[in-house]
């Protein structure tokens, strides 16, 4: 009787919890649609925003947290991919509610050669659907898009291998510009 009610306590939150936070894909852009605008700073405190990409491709990814093994898989992923995708014409930018402070230790640790956004409030990761918000607890989920030249999402990825993430976008991006991987 005393395990019926406590999971149905358990089942009460986790339904409450549930249901104040933010569903994972709420207001994602679709592919096709415009990106949202950001105005964000990065590492070196510089403010960047979507608009200064125009022309170019963009990789826009999303991660939960600066120094934790999966986050970094991917940001190395990045790197070791990093010409590959300039050769491509595309820019890397990372996002995350991590503190501009806590980014430029993890860029300078892992060597990362692109920039690194601060969204402490994680509105830009809830405009992409790429925000987790508990209440308690926020952080932003592992999404990335790809954006085109036009500034329109062509792709969004949301389920990749942390380790080999980065090589899944430069075989599409090569794809799409029809230009072949280095």
């Amino acid at each position: 009787m005393k395990m019926v009610n406590w999971l149905s306590r358990w089942t009460l939150w986790l339904g409450l919890l549930s249901a104040v936070s933010l569903p994972a894909w709420a207001a994602a852009p679709a592919v096709g649609e415009a990106a949202p605008a950001f105005r964000l700073v990065d590492q070196h405190g510089v403010w960047r925003e979507l608009a200064e990409f125009r022309g170019r491709w963009l990789v826009l990814y999303f991660y939960p947290k600066d120094q934790t093994q999966g986050c970094t898989e991917q940001a190395c992923s990045f790197r070791d991919d990093f010409v590959k995708l300039k050769l491509l014409g595309a820019e890397v930018v990372g996002v995350s509610l991590d503190s501009r402070e806590s980014h430029a230790a993890f860029a300078q640790k892992n060597l990362l050669p692109f920039p690194l956004l601060s969204d402490p409030d994680g509105e830009t990761a809830a405009r992409y659907g790429a925000l987790t918000n508990l209440l308690v607890l926020k952080f932003a989920k592992r999404h990335t898009f790809l954006i085109d030249p036009n500034g329109k999402i062509a792709r969004r990825y949301t389920d990749l291998d942390t380790a080999t993430y980065a090589s899944r976008i430069v075989k599409d991006l090569s794809a799409l510009t029809r230009k072949p991987a280095h």
